[in-house]
């Protein structure tokens, strides 16, 4: 198969460079359909027919041969997506590992969780509502658990390594380059270390070397 298995709808700069730093874990060749978020290319009804919601990432899978075509969207499936269908990346512990419930349940953290919070620590309510009508705890409640997850190894999992660190570790990057972590000695470490995976300097190359999308 001449065509890349994946192609990943991708706008320089913005959230979808996640799914770019996953597919460099996997080492899979993919290309990359370009977005310009300025110009809405991402609202075309070309693009809304493979994401309706208009939002990158959207992950194109054309099978192992070529013989069919899948649409992911939504970065903790496209995450969750890639580790299971390429179980030689070691993205994902396998269902029978013990792993696997830590690993399924920070996937869900980040967008159930970590992205609430912070956009309720930014964008205040006008009025507060109950805590018990919330799905997730303060900013702070949150990045204490994931502290606390830090303690017993590099990554989420302890030593192993995971598409799960690619999804939280990257809106932690965001955050810290945002000056929004609070102090803690875990998360820092945490951050160093995602820093200096190879996989994420070919990724930070390649979108920054992709620029602009062309007029």
């Amino acid at each position: 198969m001449t065509t890349p298995r994946f192609t990943l709808h991708h706008a320089p700069r913005s959230r979808s460079a996640r799914a770019l730093w996953l597919l460099e874990e996997a080492q899979v060749p993919y290309d990359v359909a370009l977005h310009d978020l300025q110009q809405a290319s991402q609202k075309d009804a070309a693009y809304l027919a493979v994401n309706p919601a208009g939002k990158v990432p959207a992950l194109v899978d054309r099978g192992p041969d070529g013989t069919w075509s899948a649409v992911v969207t939504e970065s903790a499936a496209i995450c969750a997506y890639v580790a299971d269908a390429l179980p030689e990346s070691h993205l994902a512990p396998a269902i029978s590992s013990p792993l696997r419930g830590a690993y399924m349940t920070w996937l869900a953290y980040c967008p159930g969780v970590l992205e609430p919070a912070f956009a309720d620590l930014v964008f205040a309510r006008v009025a507060e509502p109950p805590r018990s009508a919330l799905g997730w705890p303060p900013f702070e409640a949150v990045i204490d658990r994931l502290e606390q997850a830090l303690q017993t190894g590099p990554w989420l999992l302890g030593d192993t390594f995971s598409a799960a660190d690619v999804l939280i570790g990257s809106m932690l990057q965001w955050l810290d380059a945002w000056g929004k972590l609070p102090p803690r000695e875990a998360v820092p470490r945490y951050l160093h270390a995602l820093a200096s995976r190879p996989a994420l300097l070919r990724a930070q190359a390649k979108d920054a070397a992709l620029g602009p999308v062309p007029k």
